[in-house]
């Protein structure tokens, strides 16, 4: 497994995110169905948290210290098991499943059939209501170990999350960390004409949460503020990520119709160009 939380090198996790973008890439267009955009906007995150900031351990997946991860907006799957899938716990030539009959990869993440996936996700909402009992059970056992659960921005349009967000500030759950990937697009349109979020983060404080407000590609931003959420103590924190969908590649950037539009073979070797033009510089 490759980590990098000893050095704290920026240049290697972005490096990784770019690999993390690659393999996404390679595999929804193997697939020929997914979610790309979102996929691509949340990977600079789950990049720091998998390979920076996160205790887990491949080799023993069910660890009782571990953190945890949640990815709520199950959609994403294909940057979960990207991220598994590099941090080794399991081959990476599987993540060529992906969406097959038989393979472990389904659309959407299933715990009892892939070493790493904390919860089954896909019905959007439910993330935080489950981070939320992990939390609490972890404070019963006397763990110190943290919760993160990812979020889609056009997810928190769902009542379920506000219900749960006024439950961990109630607990004082101060060992969850949200992470909202607000790149402002869902599958109907933009969040704003769906219907509006903003304001966002007076929202989240409103509710009693400790709430940063970072760019969501800026990898030291990312990675300051997960260290700041580990020193607020009798509150959850929330981080709110601005980001872009389809982000890593040009023609895919801010447009909503690839929220569930996978890459042709044209369009694939266009975009490993575009980030092989990125490492290389």
């Amino acid at each position: 497994m490759t980590r990098f939380s000893s050095s704290r090198d920026i240049g290697q996790l972005k490096k990784q995110a770019r690999t993390v973008r690659t393999e996404i890439l390679k595999m929804l267009t193997e697939a020929g169905s997914g979610h790309t955009g979102g996929s691509l906007s949340a990977a600079d995150i789950v990049t720091a948290l998998y390979f920076c900031k996160m205790r887990h351990n491949p080799k023993d997946p069910a660890w009782k210290e571990r953190d945890r991860f949640i990815l709520s907006k199950g959609h994403a799957a294909p940057l979960l098991y990207t991220a598994l899938a590099l941090s080794g716990y399991f081959d990476k030539s599987l993540l060529k499943t992906l969406r097959k009959i038989g393979s472990p990869l389904q659309g959407h993440p299933c715990s009892k059939l892939l070493p790493g996936v904390e919860i089954s996700t896909g019905s959007l909402g439910q993330g935080l209501s489950i981070a939320n009992g992990m939390a609490m059970g972890l404070k019963m056992d006397g763990l110190n170990s943290r919760v993160y659960c990812l979020l889609g921005d056009g997810e928190t349009q769902e009542g379920q999350v506000w219900e749960a967000a006024m439950s961990a500030s109630h607990y004082r759950l101060d060992n969850i960390c949200v992470i909202i990937d607000n790149n402002g697009l869902q599958i109907d349109g933009h969040c704003c004409d769906v219907m509006a979020l903003e304001p966002i983060v007076d929202k989240w404080a409103a509710f009693g949460w400790h709430v940063i407000d970072i760019d969501g590609h800026d990898m030291v931003a990312v990675i300051n503020a997960l260290d700041e959420a580990e020193t607020v103590k009798k509150k959850p924190t929330a981080i709110v990520a601005r980001t872009v969908k389809g982000k890593g590649v040009s023609f895919f950037e801010g447009k909503v119709k690839y929220h569930g539009i996978t890459p042709t073979s044209d369009e694939l070797e266009k975009a490993l160009g575009e980030l092989e033009d990125i490492d290389n510089g």
